[in-house]
């Protein structure tokens, strides 16, 4: 567990630098960041509503699902930069871009979380390294999902607004 207190946050920072690297905006790298601990809502409620530890292998399921809310928050955050660069006010891009990403954003959660409930429910042999890790992911979709169609767009429209009021 010492080893992943320091990989960790490199790793949020690698990402971070990489979609720095690819978006050329400090707002919306930062944006897709905040996914993270939307998903760590989640994931920890998960662990705690099941009464499991946090172990090796739960800390890997968060780190899996640091992927997958990254993920939602580049779907979402691209969709609204091409809309507000067509012309779209903010508000616009994020209420005609949740809408459209919306199939995308729920598809990809559910294909994970049912991909992953068999694991979660096993009380076989190898369960409990299989089920933290599950459960973590499960519930740390659920919450992400949730948080990215509802409060991302929220963010992306005051961090814009920001902009605005400081260049006028």
């Amino acid at each position: 567990m010492a080893r992943l207190s320091v990989i960790v946050p490199i790793s949020v920072l690698i990402i971070f630098l990489l979609l720095f690297n690819a978006f050329k905006s400090f707002r919306s790298s930062l944006l897709i960041i905040a996914n993270i601990p939307f998903s760590m809502i989640g994931g920890i409620l998960a662990l705690w509503l099941t009464g499991i530890y946090l172990s090796v292998s739960a800390a890997i399921g968060f780190i899996a699902l640091f992927g997958q809310s990254v993920l939602n928050g580049v779907v979402m955050v691209a969709l609204f930069d091409e809309l507000k660069r067509h012309g779209k006010s903010p508000v616009e891009a994020v209420t005609s871009g949740a809408v459209m990403r919306l199939r995308t954003v729920l598809m990809t959660g559910l294909l994970a979380s049912l991909g992953l409930l068999p694991m979660a429910l096993s009380h076989g042999i190898g369960a409990e390294t299989q089920r933290p890790l599950a459960v973590v992911v499960i519930g740390g979709l659920v919450s992400a999902t949730l948080l990215v169609l509802y409060v991302l767009p929220v963010l992306y429209v005051m961090l814009h607004d920001v902009r605005r009021k400081r260049t006028h």
